[in-house]
């Protein structure tokens, strides 16, 4: 542990948050204003708080503190797991994880958080409304199947459906194109390089873009692959089930899921990328791996490309020693 600072470890649920001081202490907030002013009387001036990513929980008590300027950190939950699972800790409860975060704050030493400007969370709303939207369009999709394939189908249900799918698709497209404009405005020169890269589309450029926050929280792509959850769990027991793997089930899905349909393009026609397809296949390993391992190269060369601002060069090699760690 620095001995400038005091890791204060935070696990964070809907209603309330269980703390963890250095000393090791416990204690319990309510999870809104009036709990974050009692937290805040409990801290030292040496106080560095440290909480996982929670979705949309975190956000309350992490502005808070940064507001105060009170040191705080936000932090991968699926770093901490594996940290966990490194401690070969089994208990699971509230105050265990804020003991384990705590702990963790103090193996890893989290660089200091600031919140994302307002566009990027604007992003993020809009596109957590299109995965809604999405979702509904599937439901009334596979009711409308149904609907036909019923001996007594309803005219009325039928065309209320359909009704309901353009509607979903009109919506669908003017929060796309409100996340499109709002990324040209703020982040129009960083979108344009993003898609230099050779099978990186703009929708999945965008989509990093707002995940990431413009790349501004990764200083390497070791950290930026953990995020995605990109990070392939592979099983070797034996021959049967010899080169089985599956990506992570950690970070965000829909990311995800683009950059792995990108990968089917990036292998054809990215150079490094068909190259490292290539090399995997060769050695007897599954496409699902090499296309995973693509993933992780479209991800390093976009990092690489947020960081110098250069457009994707087939021949250019990073001096920068951080953005080389993976």
């Amino acid at each position: 542990m620095s001995k400038d600072k005091e890791y204060v470890g935070i696990d964070i649920s809907k209603d309330y948050f269980d703390v963890c001081y250095a000393d090791g202490k416990h204690n319990q907030f309510e999870n809104n204003k009036e709990g974050f002013s009692k937290f805040k009387k409990t801290l030292a001036a040496s106080s560095h708080c440290v909480m996982e990513q929670t979705g949309r929980y975190h956000w309350g008590i992490a502005n808070y503190l940064y507001e105060k300027e009170i040191a705080v950190s936000v932090v991968n939950a699926l770093v901490v797991k594996r940290f966990i699972q490194m401690k070969l800790r089994v208990t699971k409860t509230d105050k265990a994880d804020a003991k384990m975060i705590q702990m963790y704050a103090e193996f890893d030493n989290p660089r200091e958080w600031e919140p994302p400007q307002i566009y990027i969370n604007q992003c993020r709303e809009l596109r957590n409304l299109v995965t809604l939207l999405l979702k509904q369009n599937t439901a009334l999709k596979n009711q409308l199947k149904s609907l036909e394939l019923s001996d007594f189908p309803s005219k009325l249900a039928s065309r209320i459906i359909k009704r309901q799918l353009k509607t979903i698709q009109k919506e669908v497209k003017a929060l796309e194109d409100e996340m499109q404009r709002l990324l040209v405005e703020n982040e129009g020169d960083l979108l344009s390089l993003l898609t230099t890269i050779p099978g990186m589309g703009r929708k999945t450029a965008m989509s990093l873009i707002v995940t990431t926050n413009g790349f501004k929280d990764f200083e390497n792509s070791k950290q930026l692959s953990s995020f995605l959850g990109l990070s392939p769990t592979i099983r070797t027991s034996g021959t049967s089930v010899r080169g089985q793997s599956r990506i992570s089930k950690m970070g965000n899905k829909d990311v995800r899921n683009l950059l792995f349909m990108c990968s089917f393009t990036a292998y054809k026609c990215n150079p490094s990328c068909a190259k490292l397809f290539e090399r995997i296949v060769n050695k007897g390993k599954s496409k699902k791996l090499a296309l995973l391992a693509v993933c992780n190269k479209l991800t390093r060369q976009a990092l690489a490309i947020s960081k110098s601002r250069i457009p994707y060069d087939e021949n250019y090699r990073s001096i920068n020693p951080v953005l080389l760690q993976n």
